[in-house]
């Protein structure tokens, strides 16, 4: 008996020191210390007057640029240029073989010789009256057939030599000589350089806000933090219907450094300028919920943050353009946001220029 009372005796200890330490850590839990306060930078939201700008992308072209082809087929005879090289316009290019075309315009030349001296004959007979009228239209009839049968020979032999329809440079030839050419194979592209011009698209909504003549800063991946100038040229007759996009085309005024086909980056000032309460891209944060900004709070017991969602538009030289959700003048954290929560006290970072 006196066993059992000194067992229970003992887990009574026991369980009473394990309450008595549940208890007390609960209570640590229920009251716990007060955190530091997180060191933060902030900054106050700021009104700049900025020039409206619509984004888009599209691709370089010029203005004069074709697939050179032959008309004809053939077997290539001469090439007489290389890959890269610059042209003028009218220059010769490749050469098909014409010999069958040139003998029969030796033997048309024939032809119409014979024709010409006919018809001179019957123009001093049918004059004396020696011939009839009927014979002296044959002959004039037949002058003008020879004529025109040498005319479509002198064509055929011009389709055989293919030329440059303007000034520009070769690109790469892909021919070789005595390859047999089939009508319409590309031989190489032709490009004029000196003209570029840009062909992109942007939402149909924005139409009654562009015009020609609008200021287009163009770049590109090959000239990092290079702009290149250009001009709106011509909106498109129409929208697309099936992506509800108005395609536009603008003229680059420089085009040293670029190349046709290359992608770019175009902002169109669209002559407008606007107010926007502006912070630097630091303060926003990313959520589930939205884009975040915290406000500092100041109370008795010192500053403390909010978060709040914003809209935010634009981005320009490191701020952002805050559309709804910000006053100007509030203060909101710029530096460290990512250790904060709501209700959290801050410091400032007074070394980081912090605007207090």
């Amino acid at each position: 008996m006196r066993a059992y009372l000194l067992v229970i005796a003992l887990l009574l200890a026991i369980f009473g020191a394990i309450g008595l330490y549940l208890a007390q850590r609960f209570a640590t839990l229920g009251n716990p210390p007060p955190q530091p306060p997180i060191t933060v930078s902030a900054t106050r939201a700021t009104l700049a007057s900025w020039r409206n700008v619509l984004d888009a992308v599209g691709t370089i072209r010029a203005l004069r640029g074709v697939e050179l082809a032959a008309e004809t087929s053939g077997e290539i005879t001469a090439i007489a240029v290389s890959s890269g090289q610059s042209v003028a316009a009218g220059d010769l290019l490749v050469v098909l073989n014409d010999r069958v075309e040139q003998a029969a315009r030796e033997r048309q030349k024939a032809n119409l010789e014979l024709a010409r001296l006919l018809f001179e004959r019957d123009a001093s007979l049918v004059k004396q009256k020696s011939i009839p009228q009927s014979q002296y239209d044959r002959s004039r009839a037949d002058l003008q057939a020879a004529t025109a049968q040498l005319a479509e020979l002198e064509a055929r032999i011009d389709n055989k030599r293919i030329r440059a329809p303007f000034a520009g440079t070769m690109g790469i030839i892909r021919v070789r000589e005595g390859d047999y050419l089939e009508s319409g194979t590309p031989i190489a592209s032709l490009q004029d350089r000196q003209a570029l011009e840009v062909d992109f698209t942007v939402p149909a909504r924005h139409a009654p806000r562009l015009r020609p003549g609008l200021t287009v800063a163009v770049s590109t991946a090959a000239w990092p933090g290079r702009r290149f100038d250009a001009r709106l040229e011509a909106l498109d007759a129409a929208a697309d219907p099936g992506t509800r996009n108005l395609l536009l085309r603008a003229r680059l005024e420089e085009t040293e450094g670029l190349l046709p086909g290359m992608f770019a980056s175009l902002k169109i000032d669209l002559g407008e300028t606007a107010t926007h309460v502006t912070v630097p891209e630091t303060a926003v944060t990313f959520s589930l919920q939205g884009n975040l900004v915290y406000l500092v709070h100041e109370d008795e017991q010192g500053l403390s943050v909010e978060p709040r969602v914003i809209t935010t538009g634009a981005v320009r030289d490191g701020r952002v353009a805050v559309l709804s959700g910000l006053q100007a003048g509030e203060r909101v954290v710029s530096v460290g946001q990512n250790k904060l929560y709501r209700g959290a006290r801050i410091v400032l970072d007074d070394s980081s220029g912090s605007d207090t």
